[in-house]
């Protein structure tokens, strides 16, 4: 057993330090770097650890960008990085943050849209896109596709892999997850075991699969509008087998 009990997923200091050995930089960075290369001020909510909003405040010389994130812990990382120094840095919710700002591009990367499990979140989410982009602005978010399956029922042993991490050494990582069809809400727990110790870290949390047709309705409830539908982050066209539901859009 874990001495550090069982956390909220990545929420606490000692899970958050496993989040970048597990979400590597990827395709999804790279088109929001692309997108970002045309705007003066950038906003990304759910920002983690910071990796992206620290890249384009460092790489990209854009003057204004702000990262919002719920868990102090993933900001500490934040802040810590390279570039870290050039982005504003907001512990809030993306359901509920008001900043008083608009952007000319508002991120949501890695799936944070999942973590609203009711369609009040998901509205109130999409609120606050809206309440932050400039005209002219564009926002852009994903979403797991349903129908390209689930990863359901996995055990420790279905999904156990071995990682390098920089600070801590070789680390044993894995995940466990069930899925309700009814509620359309997988919950999963990832944990960690650190080799030359023997401890054990894990958190759990949960996501919801939102249907495309779903997406759609309540964005143009919010105010917005999608220009294109993406099916993966290379930018294929959305399609119903597509791995992925990325709106790219803009204030209506």
């Amino acid at each position: 057993m874990s001495d550090q009990g069982h956390k909220t997923l990545y929420g606490a200091p000692d899970l958050a330090l496993f989040y970048d050995a597990v979400n590597r930089w990827d395709a999804d960075f790279d088109y929001c770097m692309a997108l970002a290369a045309e705007a003066k001020s950038v906003l990304d909510l759910g920002c983690g650890t910071g990796e992206l909003a620290s890249a384009i405040a460092q790489h990209l010389g854009i003057q204004r960008v702000t990262g919002v994130d719920p868990a102090a812990a993933m900001l500490d990382i934040a802040r810590k990085r390279p570039g870290g120094d050039k982005v504003a840095w907001i512990e809030g919710d993306a359901r509920s943050v008001r900043l008083g700002e608009r952007f000319d591009l508002v991120v949501l990367t890695g799936h944070v849209f999942q973590v609203f499990l009711t369609p009040d979140d998901q509205r109130a989410v999409l609120a606050t896109i809206a309440a932050h982009l400039d005209r002219g602005g564009r926002f852009i978010f994903d979403s797991r596709n349903l129908a390209n399956g689930v990863k359901e029922n996995r055990t420790r042993n279905d999904a156990m892999q071995r990682l390098n991490h920089p600070q801590l050494g070789e680390v044993e990582a894995w995940n466990v997850s069930s899925y309700d069809p009814r509620t359309r809400v997988l919950t999963y727990e990832n944990g960690y075991r650190i080799i030359s110790t023997g401890q054990e870290h894990s958190g759990s949390a949960k996501i919801h699969y939102t249907p495309q047709e779903e997406l759609a309705d309540m964005i143009t409830s919010a105010g917005l509008v999608v220009e294109k539908w993406l099916g993966d982050w290379r930018g294929g066209p959305y399609h119903s087998g597509a791995k992925e539901i990325i709106p790219v859009g803009r204030l209506a």
